[in-house]
């Protein structure tokens, strides 16, 4: 019974030791916060008409404010024109300039229409007549030449459909066929083989009756081939 006494004596002893240890601390206590969030206040909003302040105000151009421009889209008396212009010319150029391609059409043209020159224009599709004669002569001498370019023409020569010549090659010099009439009517053909190489064909033609004297100087000029250039003769 001493011992158990002496335990419960001694461990009281240290509770009450351990008490007063303890008793010199004072535990701190957990900060407590709000549940709500703090309101922020929203910023002031300043009126700018009403606020004095040294940078002048800025405004939106208006076009119009200036009087040296106009809203008129037309073109009045006393106004300046427009320099714009789609044409390619400028005042620099010879006025002049504007005229030489249609000069050099017409002088084109000029010398085709005299026989002068020749190429692939438009040929003649159709038979043309070299005029109609009235003789005594026996016999007529035809000459032939080309009087263009020199590029392959060749003819062939018939009387009332009988042919004379079945082909003669044109160049630069003349070279002649004898024809006899026939008593009253002779119609003489001269027939397109071909075209040349540079045109139509083209010769120069010279009818002679049987004491030298001409009786024509004619052509044709870009006779399409299988046409044909005719003399009438009628013999008396």
């Amino acid at each position: 019974m001493k011992h158990i006494l002496f335990f419960i004596l001694f461990f009281t002893a240290l509770t009450v030791s351990a008490q007063e240890l303890n008793s010199g601390f004072k535990s701190i206590p957990a900060p407590k916060f709000d549940a709500k969030p703090k309101k922020i206040p929203a910023p002031e909003i300043k009126n700018p008409q009403t606020e004095n302040t040294d940078i002048p105000g800025i405004k939106t151009p208006n076009v119009f404010d200036n009087t040296s421009i106009t809203p008129k889209s037309r073109f009045t008396i006393g106004e300046e024109k427009s320099n714009f212009s789609m044409s390619t010319e400028n005042k620099f150029a010879n006025p002049g300039d504007r005229y030489i391609p249609k000069m050099e059409k017409d002088l084109d043209k000029a010398l085709r229409e005299a026989g002068l020159k020749e190429g692939r224009g438009e040929l003649i599709k159709k038979n043309i007549s070299l005029g109609d004669f009235k003789t005594k002569s026996a016999y007529f001498i035809v000459k032939f030449r080309d009087f263009g370019a020199i590029d392959g023409d060749l003819v062939k020569v018939s009387s009332n459909d009988q042919i004379i010549q079945s082909q003669i090659f044109l160049d630069s010099n003349f070279k002649q066929v004898k024809i006899i009439l026939s008593n009253g009517f002779n119609k003489l053909d001269f027939e397109a083989l071909n075209i040349g190489s540079l045109g139509g064909n083209t010769a120069e033609i010279q009818v002679f009756d049987d004491k030298g004297t001409l009786i024509t100087n004619d052509y044709w000029n870009n006779l399409a081939a299988g046409f044909k250039a005719s003399i009438i003769v009628t013999k008396e």
